[in-house]
Protein backbone atom coordinates (compact mmCIF):
# COMPACT_ATOMS: atom_id res chain seq x y z
CA UNK A 1 0.00 0.00 0.00
CA UNK A 2 1.42 3.46 -1.32
CA UNK A 3 1.86 6.00 2.01
CA UNK A 4 0.05 8.90 0.99
CA UNK A 5 1.73 12.40 1.35
CA UNK A 6 -0.98 14.62 3.57
CA UNK A 7 -0.21 18.30 4.11
CA UNK A 8 0.57 18.97 7.87
CA UNK A 9 -0.64 21.96 10.20
CA UNK A 10 1.69 21.60 12.72
CA UNK A 11 2.29 18.22 13.91
CA UNK A 12 -1.74 17.24 12.44
CA UNK A 13 -2.01 15.67 9.29
CA UNK A 14 -4.84 16.83 6.62
CA UNK A 15 -6.29 14.60 3.95
CA UNK A 16 -8.42 15.34 1.15
CA UNK A 17 -11.80 13.69 0.70
CA UNK A 18 -10.48 11.72 -2.09
CA UNK A 19 -7.38 10.79 -0.50
CA UNK A 20 -9.31 9.37 2.81
CA UNK A 21 -11.75 7.61 0.55
CA UNK A 22 -8.86 6.35 -1.58
CA UNK A 23 -7.26 4.87 1.89
CA UNK A 24 -10.35 3.54 3.16
CA UNK A 25 -11.32 1.41 -0.30
CA UNK A 26 -7.87 0.23 0.02
CA UNK A 27 -8.18 -0.82 3.67
CA UNK A 28 -11.30 -2.52 2.41
CA UNK A 29 -10.48 -4.23 -0.63
CA UNK A 30 -7.22 -5.67 1.11
CA UNK A 31 -9.07 -6.87 3.83
CA UNK A 32 -12.23 -7.88 2.17
CA UNK A 33 -11.82 -9.45 -1.37
CA UNK A 34 -14.00 -12.66 -1.16
CA UNK A 35 -16.98 -12.44 1.78
CA UNK A 36 -19.90 -14.43 1.76
CA UNK A 37 -22.99 -11.68 3.20
CA UNK A 38 -26.54 -13.36 4.15
CA UNK A 39 -29.10 -10.63 3.78
CA UNK A 40 -32.81 -9.45 2.69
CA UNK A 41 -32.97 -8.25 -0.93
CA UNK A 42 -34.73 -4.41 -0.63
CA UNK A 43 -35.11 -1.28 -2.97
CA UNK A 44 -34.33 -3.95 -5.61
CA UNK A 45 -33.59 -2.37 -9.72
CA UNK A 46 -32.93 -3.62 -12.82
CA UNK A 47 -31.20 -0.91 -14.73
CA UNK A 48 -31.50 -0.68 -18.40
CA UNK A 49 -27.70 -0.94 -19.07
CA UNK A 50 -28.34 -4.66 -16.85
CA UNK A 51 -26.98 -3.87 -13.87
CA UNK A 52 -28.30 -4.70 -10.85
CA UNK A 53 -28.82 -2.08 -7.24
CA UNK A 54 -30.17 -3.41 -4.35
CA UNK A 55 -29.84 -3.19 -0.32
CA UNK A 56 -28.86 -6.05 1.84
CA UNK A 57 -30.11 -6.07 5.39
CA UNK A 58 -30.82 -7.74 8.18
CA UNK A 59 -32.89 -6.19 11.68
CA UNK A 60 -29.91 -4.30 12.20
CA UNK A 61 -28.17 -2.58 9.23
CA UNK A 62 -27.68 -2.64 5.64
CA UNK A 63 -25.51 -2.37 3.19
CA UNK A 64 -25.51 -1.12 -0.24
CA UNK A 65 -25.23 -3.63 -3.87
CA UNK A 66 -24.16 -3.82 -7.30
CA UNK A 67 -24.51 -6.81 -9.16
CA UNK A 68 -23.26 -5.87 -12.82
CA UNK A 69 -24.41 -7.06 -16.00
CA UNK A 70 -20.83 -9.25 -16.69
CA UNK A 71 -21.83 -11.02 -13.77
CA UNK A 72 -25.15 -11.84 -13.35
CA UNK A 73 -25.88 -12.65 -17.16
CA UNK A 74 -25.94 -16.75 -15.95
CA UNK A 75 -28.53 -16.09 -13.10
CA UNK A 76 -31.13 -18.41 -13.16
CA UNK A 77 -33.82 -16.92 -10.98
CA UNK A 78 -34.68 -13.45 -10.49
CA UNK A 79 -34.32 -11.47 -7.47
CA UNK A 80 -37.17 -9.18 -6.12
CA UNK A 81 -37.63 -7.57 -2.61
CA UNK A 82 -38.28 -9.73 0.25
CA UNK A 83 -35.74 -12.13 -0.76
CA UNK A 84 -33.36 -13.76 1.64
CA UNK A 85 -30.23 -14.34 -0.29
CA UNK A 86 -26.54 -15.41 0.32
CA UNK A 87 -24.17 -12.92 -1.66
CA UNK A 88 -20.55 -13.77 -2.74
CA UNK A 89 -18.21 -10.51 -3.63
CA UNK A 90 -15.77 -7.92 -2.54
CA UNK A 91 -16.32 -4.64 -0.36
CA UNK A 92 -15.67 -1.37 -1.76
CA UNK A 93 -16.11 2.10 -1.69
CA UNK A 94 -18.33 4.07 -4.22
CA UNK A 95 -16.32 6.64 -4.30
CA UNK A 96 -18.87 9.99 -5.60
CA UNK A 97 -20.69 9.36 -2.99
CA UNK A 98 -18.36 7.96 -0.08
CA UNK A 99 -20.11 5.11 0.55
CA UNK A 100 -19.20 0.99 0.96
CA UNK A 101 -20.63 -1.37 -0.42
CA UNK A 102 -20.61 -4.87 -2.13
CA UNK A 103 -19.77 -5.84 -5.64
CA UNK A 104 -21.96 -8.99 -5.82
CA UNK A 105 -20.07 -11.78 -8.51
CA UNK A 106 -22.84 -14.70 -7.45
CA UNK A 107 -26.04 -14.95 -5.60
CA UNK A 108 -27.63 -17.66 -4.27
CA UNK A 109 -31.32 -17.95 -2.87
CA UNK A 110 -30.80 -19.03 1.10
CA UNK A 111 -32.97 -22.41 1.56
CA UNK A 112 -33.81 -23.11 -1.75
CA UNK A 113 -31.46 -23.76 -4.84
CA UNK A 114 -30.96 -21.04 -7.35
CA UNK A 115 -32.78 -23.36 -10.42
CA UNK A 116 -34.89 -24.49 -8.25
CA UNK A 117 -36.23 -20.86 -7.42
CA UNK A 118 -36.11 -19.86 -11.13
CA UNK A 119 -38.46 -22.90 -12.04
CA UNK A 120 -41.20 -21.81 -9.40
CA UNK A 121 -40.26 -18.35 -10.56
CA UNK A 122 -41.05 -18.84 -14.19
CA UNK A 123 -43.86 -21.30 -13.42
CA UNK A 124 -45.84 -18.81 -11.51
CA UNK A 125 -45.36 -16.41 -14.06
CA UNK A 126 -46.08 -18.00 -17.06
CA UNK A 127 -49.37 -19.91 -15.24
CA UNK A 128 -50.41 -16.35 -14.94
CA UNK A 129 -50.36 -15.58 -18.62
CA UNK A 130 -52.34 -18.75 -19.32
CA UNK A 131 -49.69 -20.94 -20.78
CA UNK A 132 -50.41 -23.98 -18.40
CA UNK A 133 -54.15 -23.75 -19.81
CA UNK A 134 -56.39 -26.83 -20.92
CA UNK A 135 -58.14 -24.70 -23.24
CA UNK A 136 -55.39 -23.65 -25.05
CA UNK A 137 -53.93 -26.92 -25.66
CA UNK A 138 -54.39 -28.63 -29.51
CA UNK A 139 -55.63 -32.76 -29.36
CA UNK A 140 -52.82 -34.83 -30.76
CA UNK A 141 -53.95 -36.03 -33.85
CA UNK A 142 -55.82 -39.24 -33.68
CA UNK A 143 -53.19 -40.82 -36.78
CA UNK A 144 -50.07 -39.25 -37.18
CA UNK A 145 -47.81 -40.32 -39.85
CA UNK A 146 -45.24 -37.04 -40.07
CA UNK A 147 -43.25 -36.77 -36.66
CA UNK A 148 -40.84 -34.15 -36.18
CA UNK A 149 -38.48 -34.77 -32.95
CA UNK A 150 -35.86 -32.08 -31.56
CA UNK A 151 -33.54 -33.76 -29.73
CA UNK A 152 -30.06 -34.94 -29.39
CA UNK A 153 -29.36 -37.42 -32.46
CA UNK A 154 -26.72 -39.14 -29.80
CA UNK A 155 -28.60 -39.23 -27.27
CA UNK A 156 -30.57 -42.26 -25.55
CA UNK A 157 -33.83 -40.82 -26.31
CA UNK A 158 -33.95 -40.63 -30.01
CA UNK A 159 -32.88 -44.88 -29.80
CA UNK A 160 -35.54 -45.22 -27.39
CA UNK A 161 -38.22 -43.79 -29.97
CA UNK A 162 -36.24 -44.79 -32.88
CA UNK A 163 -36.66 -48.50 -31.70
CA UNK A 164 -40.62 -48.07 -30.89
CA UNK A 165 -41.15 -46.60 -34.53
CA UNK A 166 -39.00 -49.76 -36.05
CA UNK A 167 -41.55 -51.99 -34.65
CA UNK A 168 -44.26 -50.89 -36.45
CA UNK A 169 -45.26 -50.54 -40.26
CA UNK A 170 -47.42 -47.87 -40.61
CA UNK A 171 -45.46 -45.71 -43.28
CA UNK A 172 -44.47 -43.46 -40.50
CA UNK A 173 -42.21 -40.39 -41.82
CA UNK A 174 -39.72 -39.04 -39.02
CA UNK A 175 -37.68 -35.92 -39.33
CA UNK A 176 -34.92 -35.50 -36.85
CA UNK A 177 -33.67 -31.93 -35.95
CA UNK A 178 -30.38 -32.83 -34.02
CA UNK A 179 -29.96 -30.19 -31.03
CA UNK A 180 -27.79 -29.63 -28.01
CA UNK A 181 -30.29 -30.83 -25.10
CA UNK A 182 -27.74 -29.14 -22.36
CA UNK A 183 -25.05 -26.60 -21.28
CA UNK A 184 -24.67 -22.82 -22.84
CA UNK A 185 -26.98 -22.26 -25.98
CA UNK A 186 -28.81 -25.38 -25.91
CA UNK A 187 -32.18 -23.61 -25.14
CA UNK A 188 -31.45 -21.52 -27.81
CA UNK A 189 -31.36 -24.23 -30.18
CA UNK A 190 -34.21 -26.25 -29.07
CA UNK A 191 -36.43 -22.70 -29.53
CA UNK A 192 -34.75 -22.17 -33.34
CA UNK A 193 -35.67 -26.05 -34.20
CA UNK A 194 -38.83 -25.78 -33.29
CA UNK A 195 -39.71 -22.63 -35.09
CA UNK A 196 -37.95 -24.22 -37.98
CA UNK A 197 -40.56 -27.07 -38.01
CA UNK A 198 -43.20 -24.82 -37.64
CA UNK A 199 -41.86 -22.94 -40.89
CA UNK A 200 -41.43 -26.09 -42.56
CA UNK A 201 -45.25 -27.16 -42.04
CA UNK A 202 -46.17 -30.85 -43.21
CA UNK A 203 -45.82 -32.32 -39.57
CA UNK A 204 -48.65 -34.23 -37.80
CA UNK A 205 -46.82 -33.49 -34.28
CA UNK A 206 -43.35 -32.65 -32.80
CA UNK A 207 -41.70 -34.44 -29.85
CA UNK A 208 -39.45 -32.39 -27.87
CA UNK A 209 -37.06 -33.78 -25.13
CA UNK A 210 -34.49 -35.88 -23.95
CA UNK A 211 -33.47 -38.73 -21.51
CA UNK A 212 -32.97 -38.18 -17.80
CA UNK A 213 -30.37 -36.54 -15.92
CA UNK A 214 -29.95 -34.04 -12.94
CA UNK A 215 -32.02 -30.48 -12.74
CA UNK A 216 -29.09 -28.82 -14.13
CA UNK A 217 -28.51 -31.35 -17.10
CA UNK A 218 -32.57 -31.11 -17.32
CA UNK A 219 -32.84 -27.24 -17.42
CA UNK A 220 -32.61 -26.45 -20.74
CA UNK A 221 -36.27 -27.21 -20.76
CA UNK A 222 -36.95 -24.61 -18.02
CA UNK A 223 -35.86 -21.66 -19.96
CA UNK A 224 -38.19 -19.18 -21.21
CA UNK A 225 -37.71 -19.11 -25.02
CA UNK A 226 -38.19 -23.02 -25.30
CA UNK A 227 -41.83 -22.67 -23.34
CA UNK A 228 -42.53 -19.37 -25.74
CA UNK A 229 -41.48 -21.44 -28.72
CA UNK A 230 -43.70 -24.52 -27.53
CA UNK A 231 -46.45 -22.12 -26.95
CA UNK A 232 -46.48 -20.62 -30.31
CA UNK A 233 -46.63 -23.85 -32.20
CA UNK A 234 -49.62 -24.66 -34.57
CA UNK A 235 -48.23 -28.00 -34.62
CA UNK A 236 -49.23 -29.91 -31.59
CA UNK A 237 -46.66 -30.57 -29.63
CA UNK A 238 -45.30 -33.73 -27.18
CA UNK A 239 -42.52 -33.09 -24.03
CA UNK A 240 -40.83 -35.89 -23.41
CA UNK A 241 -38.15 -34.81 -20.89
CA UNK A 242 -36.37 -37.43 -18.41
CA UNK A 243 -38.01 -39.67 -16.51
CA UNK A 244 -41.73 -40.31 -14.86
CA UNK A 245 -40.42 -38.10 -11.77
CA UNK A 246 -39.09 -35.59 -13.58
CA UNK A 247 -41.40 -32.12 -14.54
CA UNK A 248 -39.89 -29.04 -16.73
CA UNK A 249 -41.45 -25.91 -17.66
CA UNK A 250 -41.76 -27.45 -21.06
CA UNK A 251 -43.76 -30.32 -19.73
CA UNK A 252 -46.49 -27.83 -18.49
CA UNK A 253 -46.75 -25.85 -22.00
CA UNK A 254 -46.90 -28.65 -24.06
CA UNK A 255 -50.25 -30.18 -25.43
CA UNK A 256 -49.18 -33.55 -24.40
CA UNK A 257 -46.75 -34.50 -21.39
CA UNK A 258 -45.10 -37.53 -21.55
CA UNK A 259 -43.36 -39.41 -18.49
CA UNK A 260 -40.35 -40.68 -21.12
CA UNK A 261 -39.50 -40.23 -24.49
CA UNK A 262 -40.70 -43.85 -24.86
CA UNK A 263 -43.81 -43.16 -23.36
CA UNK A 264 -43.61 -40.20 -26.13
CA UNK A 265 -43.19 -42.63 -29.27
CA UNK A 266 -45.67 -45.06 -27.63
CA UNK A 267 -48.55 -42.27 -27.50
CA UNK A 268 -48.17 -41.22 -30.91
CA UNK A 269 -48.57 -44.96 -32.54
CA UNK A 270 -51.34 -46.01 -29.72
CA UNK A 271 -54.36 -45.48 -31.93
CA UNK A 272 -52.45 -47.01 -34.93
CA UNK A 273 -51.78 -50.26 -32.69
CA UNK A 274 -55.37 -50.36 -31.72
CA UNK A 275 -56.31 -49.76 -35.66
CA UNK A 276 -54.30 -52.58 -36.20
CA UNK A 277 -56.13 -54.83 -33.64
CA UNK A 278 -59.68 -54.51 -34.62
CA UNK A 279 -58.62 -54.96 -38.07
CA UNK A 280 -56.90 -57.91 -37.19
CA UNK A 281 -60.35 -59.04 -34.91
CA UNK A 282 -62.58 -57.86 -38.11
CA UNK A 283 -60.67 -59.56 -40.45
CA UNK A 284 -60.86 -63.03 -37.90
CA UNK A 285 -64.13 -62.14 -37.82
CA UNK A 286 -64.93 -62.30 -41.37
CA UNK A 287 -62.66 -65.31 -41.80
CA UNK A 288 -65.23 -66.87 -39.02
CA UNK A 289 -68.39 -66.16 -41.13
CA UNK A 290 -66.91 -66.91 -44.30
CA UNK A 291 -65.75 -70.35 -43.17
CA UNK A 292 -69.25 -71.15 -41.30
CA UNK A 293 -71.31 -69.94 -44.37
CA UNK A 294 -69.14 -72.08 -46.71
CA UNK A 295 -69.11 -75.33 -44.29
CA UNK A 296 -73.49 -74.53 -44.57
CA UNK A 297 -73.43 -74.33 -48.62
CA UNK A 298 -71.19 -77.77 -48.72
CA UNK A 299 -73.85 -79.28 -46.05
CA UNK A 300 -76.63 -77.80 -48.63
CA UNK A 301 -74.98 -78.65 -51.67
CA UNK A 302 -73.92 -82.32 -50.09
CA UNK A 303 -77.85 -82.67 -49.53
CA UNK A 304 -78.89 -82.14 -53.06
CA UNK A 305 -76.15 -83.92 -54.57
CA UNK A 306 -77.97 -86.83 -52.51
CA UNK A 307 -81.60 -85.89 -53.43
CA UNK A 308 -83.82 -87.91 -56.21
CA UNK A 309 -82.97 -85.07 -58.44
CA UNK A 310 -79.02 -85.58 -58.94
CA UNK A 311 -79.95 -88.79 -58.26
CA UNK A 312 -82.60 -89.62 -61.41
CA UNK A 313 -82.28 -86.37 -63.38
CA UNK A 314 -83.69 -87.21 -66.71
CA UNK A 315 -86.67 -89.10 -64.94
CA UNK A 316 -87.15 -85.67 -62.95
CA UNK A 317 -86.90 -83.92 -66.23
CA UNK A 318 -89.70 -86.34 -68.00
CA UNK A 319 -91.99 -85.70 -65.05
CA UNK A 320 -91.75 -81.81 -65.45
CA UNK A 321 -92.20 -82.17 -69.47
CA UNK A 322 -95.02 -84.44 -68.76
CA UNK A 323 -96.83 -81.93 -65.89
CA UNK A 324 -95.87 -79.09 -68.42
CA UNK A 325 -98.25 -80.87 -70.94
CA UNK A 326 -100.63 -81.64 -68.62
CA UNK A 327 -101.21 -77.66 -67.56
CA UNK A 328 -101.21 -77.16 -71.36
CA UNK A 329 -103.79 -78.92 -71.41
CA UNK A 330 -105.69 -77.48 -68.58
CA UNK A 331 -105.12 -73.77 -69.51
CA UNK A 332 -106.29 -74.90 -73.25
CA UNK A 333 -109.78 -76.21 -72.23
CA UNK A 334 -109.68 -73.39 -70.08
CA UNK A 335 -109.07 -70.65 -72.62
CA UNK A 336 -111.69 -72.65 -74.63
CA UNK A 337 -114.58 -72.49 -71.97
CA UNK A 338 -113.93 -68.72 -71.53
CA UNK A 339 -114.20 -68.02 -75.15
CA UNK A 340 -117.33 -69.94 -75.37
CA UNK A 341 -118.97 -68.10 -72.36
CA UNK A 342 -117.87 -64.66 -73.57
CA UNK A 343 -119.24 -65.05 -77.05
CA UNK A 344 -122.32 -66.18 -75.56
CA UNK A 345 -122.86 -63.10 -73.65
CA UNK A 346 -121.97 -61.07 -76.49
CA UNK A 347 -124.88 -62.90 -78.56
CA UNK A 348 -127.01 -61.68 -75.76
CA UNK A 349 -126.14 -58.46 -75.51
CA UNK A 350 -126.24 -58.04 -79.68
CA UNK A 351 -129.74 -58.95 -79.50
CA UNK A 352 -130.61 -57.02 -76.56
CA UNK A 353 -128.88 -53.83 -78.97
CA UNK A 354 -130.97 -54.99 -81.80
CA UNK A 355 -133.98 -54.89 -79.97
CA UNK A 356 -133.46 -51.69 -78.74
CA UNK A 357 -131.93 -49.77 -82.04
CA UNK A 358 -133.80 -47.24 -84.15
CA UNK A 359 -132.81 -49.46 -87.00
CA UNK A 360 -134.87 -52.23 -85.44
CA UNK A 361 -137.28 -49.90 -85.72
CA UNK A 362 -137.24 -48.70 -89.17
CA UNK A 363 -137.49 -52.58 -90.13
CA UNK A 364 -140.71 -52.37 -88.75
CA UNK A 365 -142.48 -49.37 -91.36
CA UNK A 366 -141.36 -46.52 -88.92
CA UNK A 367 -138.92 -43.62 -89.93
CA UNK A 368 -137.32 -41.37 -88.25
CA UNK A 369 -137.03 -37.45 -89.17
CA UNK A 370 -134.16 -35.01 -88.43
CA UNK A 371 -133.90 -31.24 -88.84
CA UNK A 372 -131.39 -29.51 -90.89
CA UNK A 373 -128.80 -29.31 -87.84
CA UNK A 374 -129.35 -33.42 -87.45
CA UNK A 375 -131.62 -33.17 -84.61
CA UNK A 376 -134.14 -35.47 -83.95
CA UNK A 377 -137.49 -33.99 -84.00
CA UNK A 378 -139.86 -34.48 -82.18
CA UNK A 379 -141.73 -31.87 -81.37
CA UNK A 380 -143.37 -29.63 -84.46
CA UNK A 381 -142.80 -26.69 -82.90
CA UNK A 382 -139.33 -26.90 -83.61
CA UNK A 383 -139.73 -26.91 -87.31
CA UNK A 384 -140.33 -23.72 -89.61
CA UNK A 385 -141.64 -23.35 -93.21
CA UNK A 386 -138.96 -23.21 -95.73
CA UNK A 387 -136.46 -25.31 -93.74
CA UNK A 388 -135.18 -28.62 -95.20
CA UNK A 389 -135.64 -31.57 -93.27
CA UNK A 390 -134.18 -35.18 -93.25
CA UNK A 391 -136.29 -38.67 -92.83
CA UNK A 392 -134.78 -41.83 -92.56
CA UNK A 393 -136.65 -44.82 -93.96
CA UNK A 394 -135.69 -49.05 -93.74
CA UNK A 395 -134.27 -48.61 -97.30
CA UNK A 396 -132.64 -44.92 -97.22
CA UNK A 397 -133.26 -41.01 -96.57
CA UNK A 398 -135.82 -38.40 -97.88
CA UNK A 399 -134.87 -35.01 -98.31
CA UNK A 400 -138.04 -32.75 -97.78
CA UNK A 401 -138.61 -28.90 -97.54
CA UNK A 402 -141.23 -28.00 -95.44
CA UNK A 403 -144.36 -25.78 -96.75
CA UNK A 404 -146.67 -25.82 -94.38
CA UNK A 405 -145.72 -26.54 -90.32
CA UNK A 406 -149.61 -27.98 -88.78
CA UNK A 407 -150.71 -28.81 -85.52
Amino acid sequence: MTPLAPERVGTQKIYKVSEITRQIRSLLESQFQAIWIEGEVSNFKRHSSGHIYFTLKDESAQISAVFFANANQFLKFEPRDGLQVICIGRISVYDQRGQYQIYVQRMEPKGLGALQLAFLQLKERLEKEGLFSAERKKPIPVYPRRIGIVTSPTGAAIHDMLKIFRLRTYGLHILLYPVRVQGEGAAQEIEDAIDELNRRGRLDVVIVGRGGGSLEDLWAFNEEPVARAISRSHIPTISAVGHEVDWTIADFVADFRAHTPTAAAEKVVMNWDELRERLRHGRQRIQNAMTTLLASKREALDHLKESYTFRQPLVYVHQLSQRADELLRQMQNYLKGIIQEKRQSFRNLAGKLETLSPLGILKRGYSITFDHEGNLVQEIKRLKAGETILTRVKTGSIKSKITEVGV
